[in-house]
């Protein structure tokens, strides 16, 4: 039950750290703001203007009982009532009271006005407005043939401290609610700013003038976050100095051994150790590739289909079939993506008679596919060949040798653009490769 609730109430929690923060401050302020106006609307405003309205009512029933009175000038009567409790008084003569009144009963004020004429005076013998006069109500009660027509001040039934009160308690949360929104701001930004610098790591971008702050804590993993950047980069540097120093002092013996080959007289013998030591140049070009430094270059934004339409017209091959959509940009670096989809049109030109090479775009992201009709990969290999130096012993392992670093490279590039790439059996019956690109 309890990990039910917990379920739900995570789905129903804004995403983002800022709304939830606000969550936390302006529920509280929101349901004490319900709670005094709860209590001021039931214990203050209503009883205090249902007491005010009770006033107004005994006020009217005391003037027509007095106007009833034979002992008493009923012209007088009225404009002592008129000038002293501050009642708009007008006897409508010979007019038949029929009046009929919509009453609004989502107002306090009309539904107390109700109850005590009611009790007064009869269900069918007053009728009110209370909207048609900004300051003013119109109350009439009937009378003998006529009826009483009582203009009344509409601060005679409700008082004016309600605004007040309505101010007092409204405009200090609503300033309350702002500074916390410039406080939350502020507390939020810069976890929002180790985010995007731990995001453009990840992608390989440059990260220039990053300097943590906030609060201790988020300093904290903004220092550590640096320090394990700088690791990390000494690291990779370090790997690439190495395999270049390495690549460096084998290719030497290397070439010495290619020229003292010209001097064999051996042809079969010379051309099976040419091609030993074609193929140890080859591994040593795919060593030093998969350890670059090319993470160090900077993002640009290019014309990926213009890039794949280049990169399959370097191979004048008739039997790769190409469906680009135009102008799809992107913002990457392009050496990188160009050696990601090379590696991986090599390898299905290198084990396939056919190859298909697809482009699309959508609204947020960027799709590229490579299918053949090779031998394929077994499913179960699928995770296994992205591991770098990693070969299988059946497939398109049997058909040409492999360094086992093409699908490592590819992955790499490609995850370090923020984006994804798996394979599957193509509808060729080879493999298919599918990248996906954020746009």
């Amino acid at each position: 039950m309890f990990y039910g609730l917990n379920k739900f109430v995570k789905n129903i929690l804004p995403k983002r750290l800022f709304y939830r923060a606000l969550l936390i401050v302006a529920v509280p302020v929101i349901v004490l703001q319900l709670v005094i106006t709860f209590v001021f609307f039931d214990s203050l405003w209503i009883k205090t203007n249902k007491g005010m309205t009770k006033a107004l009512v005994n006020e009217l029933n005391t003037f027509i009982e007095v106007y009833n009175d034979e002992l008493y000038n009923k012209d007088e009567i009225t404009d002592v009532f008129s000038v002293y409790q501050n009642l708009n008084i007008e006897y409508i003569k010979d007019e038949n009271f029929n009046f009929k009144y919509d009453e609004r009963w989502f107002s306090p004020i009309d539904r107390t006005l109700r109850r005590e004429l009611k009790s007064r005076f009869g269900s069918e013998n007053f009728w009110f407005d209370t909207t048609s006069y900004k300051e003013l109500l119109d109350l009439r009660v009937g009378y003998e043939s006529g009826y009483f027509r009582f203009l009344v001040p509409k601060d005679r039934v409700t008082s004016s401290s309600a605004r007040i009160f309505a101010l007092w308690i409204t405009v200090p949360a609503l300033i309350m609610v702002f500074i916390s929104l410039i406080f939350l701001k502020n507390q939020t930004r810069p976890i929002t700013n180790l985010a995007k610098v731990a995001e453009k790591f990840g992608k390989g971008e440059e990260i220039e003038d990053y300097k943590p702050s906030g609060a201790s804590e988020i300093r904290q993993a903004g220092y550590e976050f640096d320090k394990m950047r700088k690791r990390i980069l000494r690291h990779l540097n370090q790997r690439s100095e190495m395999l270049s120093g390495i690549s460096h002092d084998l290719r030497t013996p290397l070439t010495r051994m290619k020229l003292q080959i010209a001097f064999i007289k051996d042809k079969e013998l010379a051309n099976k150790l040419a091609e030993d030591i074609n193929e140890m140049e080859k591994m040593l070009n795919e060593y030093l590739q998969f350890t670059s430094s090319s993470h160090l270059e900077k993002g640009e934004k290019f014309n990926l289909s213009e890039l794949i339409n280049k990169i399959i017209g370097e191979y004048n091959n008739e039997n790769i079939s190409v469906k680009l959509s135009s102008e799809v940009h992107i913002i990457g670096r392009k050496n990188l993506i160009k050696r990601c989809v090379n590696n991986l049109i090599d390898n299905a030109v290198k084990y396939a008679d056919k190859v298909n090479v697809e482009l699309n775009k959508s609204a947020n992201n960027i799709f590229i596919k490579i299918q053949d009709n090779g031998p394929g990969i077994p499913e179960s290999e699928y995770d296994n060949v992205f591991k770098p130096f990693y070969k299988i012993d059946k497939g398109r392992a049997e058909a040409k040798s492999s360094v086992g670093l093409g699908l490592s490279i590819a992955s790499d590039i490609i995850r370090s653009h923020g984006g994804n790439i798996k394979l599957e059996k193509s509808p060729m019956n080879g493999l298919g490769v599918k990248i996906f690109l954020p746009v």
